[in-house]
């Protein structure tokens, strides 16, 4: 799985970047087929920055969620709080299609 961590607007230090893979890098163990995690700090309101995480799984289906506030992390939390519950939804539908369909004998 592949992370990337952009910002706008400004920069964060390295140790951030860090702490900011290993809370995303997380979402592997709701769903093991994910490709990669695009992570964009928006920094325009330095009071208030803007974290957005775009999650691309194997297929067609990709995970978005973004939220600001003044505390960072907490947004980082909340942003992966949504992304769970997202792939969490898509994992049970796909489990419950796929038990539609098993072979009688």
């Amino acid at each position: 799985m592949q992370i990337n961590i952009a910002t706008r607007h400004g920069d964060i230090a390295e140790a951030t970047k860090d702490k900011i893979s290993s809370k995303v890098s997380k979402l592997q163990r709701f769903f093991e087929r994910l490709m990669s995690i695009d992570v964009t700090v928006d920094l325009e309101r330095s009071d208030e920055p803007r974290i957005e995480v775009v999650v691309t799984p194997e297929h067609k289906r990709t995970f978005v969620a973004e939220h600001s506030s003044a505390d960072m992390f907490g947004s980082l939390d909340q942003v992966v709080a949504k992304l769970e519950q997202q792939i969490k939804k898509y994992k049970e539908k796909i489990q419950d299609h796929n038990k539609g369909h098993e072979a009688t004998f």
